[in-house]
């Protein structure tokens, strides 16, 4: 349907409006019976050209069923032909409804269609419509003439310089199209008393030259453009003249001459306002430019450009060049009346610089640091401040300067001599060994005696020198020092002191000077350079050095004034050797069967002492002595002691379980009232022989019988000696010879075992011999394959703490289990003995009895080497049994 409305073709659109109208009155039917309709429409309307917004073409209502109204933003124009937006729909509440203008294009008739159809549709609430068509015609109106260009907006000012002769000026441009030649309108301008004239073409000429200095400087013309119909616009022009720089300014101030004070600042004003005078006019004032012809000659001064005031530019100071030199100066001012500067004029002026003070008094130095010796006799000169002092100001009295009274500490030492004159002296003494002070600050001041009063400070350190006056004095004129023998090198013996009464104390330094020396060595004594602590640099020996010793110490300060002193050192004796015994070093060996308090194989140490006599030695057995079996006789007074049996052995008892004794023997000199002992040292190795029948327990019942190597000593000589023997032996006694050499190496040298890596075969050799020393009644080897031992007794360990078990008749011990309840009764031996002719309690503690410790062992650690398996032969009815965990020794 919307294609049907917007078709270009008149006749072919208002059938299609026919159609599609019946199209829509046909929707409305099919709606209920419910039809909305146009009352007024279709229509005409006439509008006139350039009507304004708003304005009413045509009137029209709508028909409604009752309680029907029409929907929101309807009616409304749908389509134009042609189209266009100059055309609205106003709604009202009575359903009277106007089509206006919108303003939104200018309805020219000259340049739009003379005639609009627009299409009109309306919808109801119900969902009715009608659509009808309303023609707008446009009428032409006649119009005034119109003004182009920017006459038409705007007002038109036109310039003209002075002396400008009679021309053009201007030319309107005009436009009407309700007529066909601009010839036919008609232009006038008022007033007609101006010198102007508009011509039929609208062309303004002026009528003559104008005086800007005499005529006015502006024109009003009111330009009328009138067409054939009578009507008419008008606008305005304006003509101004234009002044010209035809006329020479001219200086018109009387002043000339000018004077400032010296060290005027920047900006300065020297001369208020130059006044100049110009006959183009007041308007050419604000272009005038003023300028100053000699600029680099003083550069201290500046103009204002505009307003031609004299201000002064740099620091203005007489008292350096070129013010120093010439106090008026002259300035020459030019004046243009534009800056194109075709027109000029030139003044000159006399500035004059006036002095001022303006300078303070000005010294060479304001700190001043003397050094004057502390010998130096009142009125002496110090210092004399006029001659390094001065004012650079030009004139007098701003150039005169004097020096106000001395202030400070010292200046009771110190004064101006005559007042003012800045001559200072010395006026009392500054002997620093009388009290007075090393430094003196004093405070002066250097000051105009004309107003401002400029002044300065000047400060004066004096420092008071030392002088050297006194000799280094020492506390003694000697000294004795007493020295042991056993002082260490590098020790203090004593310290010497000096003195000197000068002022400051400047140190002393200590040398010695001669001596202190012996054949030896030269130097045996040094001294501290700067404390005077004496030191030995060598140990002295009382028994070697001459005593007393002698040496000559100095003191010096630091002008090399000096004072010396003696000094005695006495050397002392004191017990610094220590006994020397022979031999030092000893191995013994004696019979496990030795009888106490017999010499052990007649072995006595002698001892020799330098610095002590033979009675103070003392003898004792340092560490080694294991159950004190050995002992020296005498223990004191004599330089010889021979070594004793103090206690018998007891190996069978289980008191004893070493069969080697180291012992350190020390010697001290003991050489009383003197405390520091000297002690010497002796080591002995004492080898305990075994007799035949004593078994030398290795573990817990059993004896291991190995073969092995013998490694002799080079006391052994009676090894090699027998061997040597034997070997001169007929070959017929070798046999009896052997046997006794093998008894003899049995009893007094018992062989280490060997190590092996077969297992070996473990032979028991069981004595049947009762406690005392007697020939055992049979001896019986048999293989056995284990043996446990019974313990009938606990008791706790006092190093550990730790329970262990013992067999109270062996001593064989073991760590008690914690698992065991207590008294627990060992089960009794499973090995069977064959082919034993007897036994006994003893026999078999002999065959049992152990200690704590295999081969030297403490109790309870475990043997440094533990042997490899052995092999063990049983019977067939013989049980087998490991030993228990934490048995000791087996």
């Amino acid at each position: 349907m919307r294609d049907c409305l917007i078709m270009d073709d008149h006749l072919v659109r208002k059938t299609q409006n026919m159609l599609c109208l019946s199209f829509i009155i046909f929707l409305g039917e099919l709606s209920g019976g419910r039809t909305v309709s146009f009352a007024g429409l279709p229509g005409t309307g006439n509008v006139s050209e350039n009507a304004p917004r708003g304005t009413v073409v045509y009137t029209f209502t709508v028909n409604l069923t009752p309680n029907i109204s029409v929907q929101t933003d309807y009616p409304t124009i749908i389509n134009s032909n042609p189209i266009t937006k100059a055309f609205a729909i106003n709604s009202d509440p009575s359903l009277l409804y106007k089509v206006v203008t919108t303003g939104d294009l200018n309805l020219d008739y000259e340049t739009m269609p003379p005639r609009f159809e627009l299409q009109i549709l309306v919808y109801d609430t119900a969902g009715a419509k009608d659509l009808q068509i309303l023609t707008v015609q446009l009428l032409d109106e006649n119009e005034p003439p119109v003004f182009q260009g920017n006459i038409a907006t705007q007002t038109v000012e036109v310039y003209i310089l002075e002396s400008t002769p009679s021309r053009l000026i201007y030319e309107v441009n005009v436009n009407d199209p309700e007529i066909a030649t601009s010839t036919e309108i008609m232009y006038s301008l008022t007033p007609e008393s101006l010198p102007f004239n508009i011509s039929t073409t609208g062309t303004i000429y002026s009528l003559k030259e104008f005086d800007y200095e005499k005529d006015p400087h502006s024109y009003i013309l009111n330009i009328t453009a009138r067409d054939s119909l009578g009507l008419s616009t008008s606008r305005i022009v304006i003509v101004s003249i234009i002044n010209t720089n035809d006329e020479r300014p001219y200086f018109t101030m009387e002043k000339r001459v000018f004077s400032i004070p010296e060290e005027s600042t920047p900006g300065y004003v020297v001369v208020a306002n130059i006044t100049v005078e110009d006959p183009d006019g007041e308007g050419f004032i604000h272009s005038r430019r003023f300028s100053i012809n000699n600029p680099k000659a003083f550069p201290n001064f500046a103009i204002d450009p505009v307003y031609g005031t004299v201000l002064v530019a740099k620091r203005i100071d007489c008292d350096a060049s070129p013010f120093k030199e010439e106090r008026n100066i002259s300035l020459i001012l030019h004046v243009v009346d534009s800056p194109s500067g075709t027109q000029s004029d030139t003044t000159e002026i006399i500035i004059t610089i006036e002095d001022v003070n303006d300078n303070p008094p000005e010294c060479n130095l304001y700190n001043y640091r003397l050094v004057i010796a502390e010998t130096a006799p009142p009125g002496s000169v110090v210092l004399n401040l006029k001659n390094s002092c001065h004012d650079i100001d030009a004139e007098s009295p701003n150039n005169l300067f004097n020096f106000t009274e001395l202030s400070g500490v010292g200046s009771s030492k110190f004064s101006q001599d005559p007042p003012g004159s800045g001559e200072i002296k010395l006026t009392g003494t500054v002997d620093l060994e009388n009290g007075t002070l090393e430094e003196y600050t004093l405070n002066i001041v250097v000051q105009d005696i004309v107003p401002p009063y400029y002044a300065k400070n000047i400060y004066i350190y004096v420092k008071i020198q030392p002088v050297n006056e006194f000799d280094p004095v020492f506390s003694s004129p000697s000294y004795v020092f007493n020295v042991s023998e056993t002082t260490a090198s590098g020790s203090s013996i004593g310290n010497v002191y000096a003195t000197d009464k000068d002022i400051p104390f400047t140190g002393i330094t200590y040398s010695i000077l001669a001596g202190g020396g012996t054949n030896d060595i030269t130097e045996i004594f040094w001294i501290d350079p700067a404390k005077g602590s004496v030191n030995i640099v060598a140990k002295l020996d009382y028994d070697k050095t001459e005593t007393p010793m002698y040496f000559t110490v100095q003191a010096s300060d630091n002008e090399h004034k000096t004072a010396i002193a003696s000094v005695t050192v006495n050397v002392l004796a004191a017990n610094d050797e220590p006994p020397i015994c022979l031999p030092n070093s000893y191995l013994l060996e004696v019979p496990v069967d030795q009888t106490a308090g017999t010499n052990i194989a007649d072995f006595a140490i002698r001892c020799t002492d330098l610095d002590s006599s033979p009675r103070s030695f003392l003898y004792s057995i340092n560490s080694g002595n294991i159950n004190n079996h050995f002992t020296f006789s005498p223990s004191a007074g004599s330089n010889v002691s021979r070594l004793l049996l103090a206690s018998p052995f007891d190996y069978e008892g289980g008191l004893d379980q070493i069969w080697e004794y180291r012992l350190l023997i020390f010697v001290t000199d003991n050489n009383l009232p003197t405390t520091n002992i000297q002690t010497g040292t002796v080591t002995l190795t004492i080898k305990v022989i075994p007799n035949p029948t004593t078994v030398v327990p290795t573990t817990p019942g059993i004896t291991l019988v190995t073969s092995r190597e013998n490694v002799y000593s080079a006391l052994a000589w009676y090894v090699p000696f027998i061997i040597s023997l034997g070997g001169l032996l007929l070959l017929g006694l070798l046999g009896y010879l052997l046997y006794f050499l093998a008894k003899y190496v049995r009893t007094h040298c018992p062989p280490k075992p060997k190590a092996d890596k077969k297992p070996l075969k473990i032979k028991i050799m069981l004595h049947f011999s009762p406690i005392e020393k007697k020939k055992p009644k049979k001896e019986v080897v048999w293989e056995m394959t284990n043996i446990n031992t019974v313990f009938d007794g606990e008791a706790r360990d006092p190093v550990t703490g730790k329970w262990y078990e013992y067999n109270s008749k062996s001593g064989a011990r073991r760590w008690k289990d914690k698992n065991m309840p207590s008294n627990l009764e060992a089960k009794a031996p499973v090995a069977q003995v064959a082919a034993l002719e007897k036994t006994s309690d003893s026999s078999q503690g002999n065959l049992s009895r152990t200690e704590g410790k295999t081969s030297g062992g403490k109790l309870g650690e475990p043997n440094q080497k533990t042997p490899k398996p052995l092999e063990k032969k049983t019977d067939q009815n013989s049980n087998q049994q490991k030993p228990k965990e934490g048995s000791l020794g087996l």
